[in-house]
Formats: C-alpha cells, sequence, structure tokens
C-alpha cells in the first residue's frame, strides 16, 4: 500500500512491498489534482447570458467555454473585461470582426451595457444598423466596416460621433447612409413622377371625400339605438374580426353549440369565462367562451386574439376559429386530450425543450417580445403530433417598441408561478416568465406540488433547494421513474431549473441560453437510452395526464 506524506506545499508518495511478495511493488496509474483558487468572482450573470445567446445565434467558432471574463488568464478571446475588486467582471470589449458572422445585429448585445468597444467589421451582417445600439452609453469605439448594412445610421451615433465621444466607422457598407441623406436621396429620384401624377392624385381623393360623405350621410340615416351589450358586440366585431377573417374560420353560435355537445364537458373556469371540450371532425378542440359577467374578461379576449394572430412556432397553440355571435364570444384553438398518466424522463426533457423553445420564440422572434404572463404546468399542452406547446395568452403583454426591457402593470398570473420580483415591484420583464418556466420545469423533475397543502410544506423551489446539499438526486427526481434516467442529466436540469427561479432577475438565464441548455441535457439522456437499446427515439412523445394537457381559464 501506499503512505502519503503531507509536509506544508511537498507531497511525499513511496511504494513499499509487502512483506509475503516475491515481486517490487507494482503502480498501474495515478491521478493527481492540484486545487486552483482563483481570486476573481463569476462574471456578471447578464453579461454572460448576453454572450452566449450570441455565441449560439451566430454560431462562433471560437473556443468559448466556461467563464469568460474569469480567470483573467483564460480570457475568452475577443473579450475585454473590468475587474474591481470582489465586483463581478464585466464584458467591456467584443471583437468579432471577420468571424463569418451573417444576418442582422443581435439585439443581445444591448444587455452588455459596460461594453465600450464593440468591432463586428469585415463580416455578412445585413439588415439596418439597430437603434439599441444609441442606448449603449459606455461606448467609445463602434467598427461595422466590411458589411451588407443598409437603411440610415441613427441619428443619434452620428451626433456621439461628430461630438467625438464615439469613434464610429460605417465604411465599405454600400447601402447605408447618414440620416436624412437617404430621404434626399429617394426625393430627387422621385421629384419627377410625383409632380406628373399630383393632378390625379388630387382628383382621386376629391372623388373619394364625395363618396365617403355620401355613405357616411346614409349610414347616420340607418343607425339604430342598441343596448350596451351589442355596442360591445360592435365594437369587438369592428377591431377583431378584421384580423381574424384573415387567419381563422368563423363559427356560428349554433356550430360552437354542436361543437361543444350543448357545452357538455367544463375543463376550465376562471376570469375570461369557461373552457369547453369539443370536437370538430373527431379532433378534439378546446373553445374558451366570454362570460358577460367577466369584469376583464373582454380584454382578456382581445388580448389573446391580438397574440394568436401574430404568433406562428411549432411550440405554440394555434388558433383554429373564433365565435363573435353578439354577446356569445368565443375562441376556438388546438387542444389535445389524452389519458395517458406517466412520461418516461427522456419524455419529459423533450417537452420540457419544446415549452422552452415556444417561451424564446415569444421573446426573441416576435417584434416587439411578448411577455406570456401565464406560464404554468396546464398552460403546456401537446398537440396531435406530441409535441409540446404553449397555450393561453390572455394575459400577454407586448413590450413597448421604444427600447425599454421591462413593462410596468398590474401583477398578474398564477399563485405559485408568479415571479416575486415582479410581484414586489410591478416590473414585468422576460425574466419573469423564466422564473415561471423554472417552476414548471421543477415539477416536470419532481412531479410535486408548486405549493404545499399548508404553509410548513413551502413553495416547490425551497422544499428541492432543502434536498439538494445531500446530493441524492434519486431523492428528489420522481420517485415513479425508479432510477432510471442518467444522473448526470438530472442535475443539468434541475440546475437549470434552480437558476430560473433565483429570486436576483439578473441571475437568471435568458430563456435562449436555456433552450440550449435544455438540448444537451436531452442529449445526454438519449446517449444512455440509444446504448441501452441501440435505437433512435427521438420525438417520440407521451402525452399528460388529462389535468395537465387542458387549457384552464383564468
Amino acid at each position: 500500500p501506499s503512505t502519503i506524506i503531507i509536509s506544508g506545499k511537498e507531497i511525499k508518495i513511496s511504494l513499499e512491498r509487502t512483506e509475503n511478495s516475491n515481486l517490487p511493488p507494482i503502480i498501474n496509474a495515478i491521478e493527481i489534482y492540484r486545487l486552483i483558487e482563483f481570486q476573481q468572482s463569476d462574471t456578471y450573470q447578464g453579461d454572460v447570458d448576453a454572450i452566449t445567446s450570441m455565441k449560439s445565434v451566430y454560431g462562433v467558432k471560437r473556443d468559448w467555454e466556461g467563464d469568460p471574463c474569469a480567470p483573467a488568464a483564460y480570457l475568452w478571446d475577443g473579450l475585454n473585461c473590468s475587474y474591481h475588486g470582489i465586483e463581478s467582471p464585466r464584458i467591456t470589449t467584443l471583437n468579432l470582426s471577420s468571424s463569418g458572422l451573417s444576418g442582422n445585429v443581435d439585439p443581445t448585445i444591448s444587455n452588455l451595457s459596460m461594453l465600450e468597444k464593440l468591432d463586428l467589421s469585415n463580416n455578412n451582417l445585413t439588415g439596418e444598423v439597430p437603434d439599441f445600439l444609441i442606448h449603449l452609453q459606455r461606448l467609445k469605439i463602434l467598427n461595422l466596416e466590411k458589411n451588407d448594412l443598409s437603411g440610415s445610421i441613427p441619428s443619434a451615433l452620428v451626433e456621439r460621433s461628430e461630438e467625438g465621444s464615439l469613434s464610429l466607422s460605417v465604411g465599405q457598407n454600400p447601402y447605408l447612409c447618414e440620416s436624412g441623406q437617404c430621404n434626399e436621396t429617394k426625393k430627387k429620384n422621385t421629384v419627377t413622377p410625383i409632380v406628373a401624377s399630383i393632378s390625379g392624385v388630387l382628383i382621386l381623393l376629391i372623388a373619394v371625400a364625395i363618396l365617403w360623405i355620401f355613405f357616411k350621410r346614409k349610414k347616420s340615416k340607418d343607425s339604430v339605438t342598441v343596448n350596451h351589450q351589442n355596442k360591445i358586440s360592435q365594437q369587438s366585431t369592428e377591431k377583431d374580426d378584421s384580423l381574424l377573417q384573415c387567419k381563422s374560420q368563423m363559427y356560428s353560435y349554433n356550430d360552437v353549440l354542436q361543437i361543444t355537445n350543448n357545452f357538455n364537458r367544463i375543463i376550465g373556469k376562471g376570469g375570461f369565462g369557461t373552457v369547453y371540450l369539443g370536437f370538430i371532425d373527431d379532433t378534439p378542440v378546446a373553445v374558451k367562451m366570454l362570460s358577460p359577467l367577466a369584469v376583464h374578461g373582454y380584454q382578456q379576449f382581445q388580448a389573446e386574439v391580438k397574440v394568436l394572430i401574430r404568433v406562428h412556432h411549432k411550440n405554440l397553440t394555434s388558433l383554429i376559429g373564433y365565435c363573435n355571435g353578439g354577446t356569445n364570444k368565443g375562441l376556438i384553438y388546438e387542444s389535445k386530450y389524452n389519458e395517458s398518466p406517466f412520461l418516461s424522463w427522456k419524455e419529459r426533457l423533450r417537452v420540457a425543450v419544446d415549452a422552452a423553445q415556444g417561451l424564446e420564440y415569444l421573446q426573441n422572434g416576435c417584434k416587439p417580445p411578448i411577455f406570456h404572463r401565464d406560464v404554468k404546468s396546464s398552460n403546456i399542452l401537446l398537440d396531435e403530433h406530441f409535441q409540446a406547446k404553449l397555450s393561453d395568452f390572455g394575459l400577454s403583454k407586448v413590450v413597448p417598441d421604444d427600447g425599454r426591457s421591462h413593462v410596468s402593470t398590474i401583477v398578474a398570473g398564477n399563485f405559485g408561478y408568479l415571479d416575486p420580483h415582479y410581484h414586489s415591484s410591478n416590473r414585468l420583464t422576460q425574466k419573469s416568465d423564466v422564473c415561471s418556466f423554472g417552476v414548471v420545469l421543477l415539477e416536470i423533475i419532481t412531479n410535486q406540488s408548486v405549493t404545499g397543502r399548508n404553509e410548513e410544506n413551502g413553495h416547490i423551489s425551497e422544499r428541492v433547494s432543502s434536498m439538494i446539499p445531500t446530493g441524492d438526486i434519486r431523492a428528489i427526481v420522481d420517485s415513479r421513474l425508479e432510477g432510471n434516467f442518467d444522473i448526470n442529466s438530472a442535475w443539468k436540469a434541475l440546475e437549470i431549473a434552480m437558476t430560473c427561479v433565483s429570486p436576483n432577475p439578473n441571475e437568471r438565464p435568458m430563456m435562449s441560453v436555456v433552450v440550449i441548455e435544455l438540448q444537451e441535457t436531452l442529449a445526454t439522456e438519449l446517449a444512455r437510452t440509444e446504448h441501452n437499446n441501440g435505437a433512435d427515439p427521438w420525438y417520440s412523445v407521451a402525452a399528460w395526464s388529462e389535468s395537465e394537457l387542458m387549457p384552464l381559464a383564468r
């Protein structure tokens, strides 16, 4: 046996032959680990999320692994960071020149609030120079040369350049011009046809004005007095029908009665109204009917209509049709009814990936972004192809297109899933939905209820957090799985969930990062299952129980 003697920083190892051995001692292998303590703190989480998202969006071909700024000796290529004592390092320089980037300038750059130098030159970037760059107040050098950018340069950037506070380089972008110059060029090119056609336009305007006056007088003569409910119906028809008709089918109230078998089966109730199970050609659908007594029901009806006609993604529920028969208003959207009560670990991770992709699309794929505000397990459905889909957009908020990262609004959502920071500050951000998704992920992992039956049980995040120090992942994961999962995959999923529910919004990852990490977690589990059975079971997702599948009204 070996003897280890530790004296200060020196370690001596000796090998001695046993008394009954005829051979000298033999060593097969030895592993020596050295613990290196770094004094720097981890990089600020918001910067980590932003640079990780950019790595994914652009497919950066660099050795970007670990912490971007710490330790300083292993700083990521193309980055410079600021270090101030025990404070978290911040990214101050980002150089992605000649990196083969394509597409638009990634908006997550705006989250690098301490950025002083940004070099995106000699790439294949397209689109306009984004306005969000003007919000990087510390930016001193901006190099966008040798790309295919177009449109006008934001006037605020030009002003800062003229003042000397910003070094701006935009040469060799053939379709790019300074603010105002684009309009002047356009005017020069279009002056002749405008003058030639102005007389015709005037004649057309006069004719339109005469017709408008005629129809207005006719409409005034034909108008009648209607009650309050009919006025609401008329207003909603004007606001909603023109949008809905281009995308969805209109059903009469009698059609809805047939679809739901006279509203035979209720699958949800809430402030909006009641949700019924229905069938169109044997295909299950959810029929959400607006209650005339709902205080904010009509506003939620409008909000859901506006979102459903805008979004289109495989992991978001689709609007099939609507009913707008006077006071009988309702939405008909895809649903799934299946009573299979159990999901394997692999299938749970696929559901998590699908739901995360739907939420990430709302935040990054929609312009302007959309905050869901009601992410919970009962709002994650499975369609006929067994893909998970995020549903119920009645509380969603569209972010104003003015560069803001949050919306100040009255708190709304479901208890247990609600972001505590949003609850206390009334500031709704994309990290609010991240927190709610983290709670859903904890449910998927543990099969525990979100809130205990009494106050002593606490919130699911608190219960799980208290179990982590034991190091027993099998005690945390749903016992019905009987340990049939990859331990590393389970720990990674748990780590993602706990980071999402962090009380500090700045420590929560962006959904784009969550998607990437969950996909890696799923890949780990798939590698284990493929090794065991030699098959590729990709996306054969089982259905959830009825209570998990059905959408709920609020």
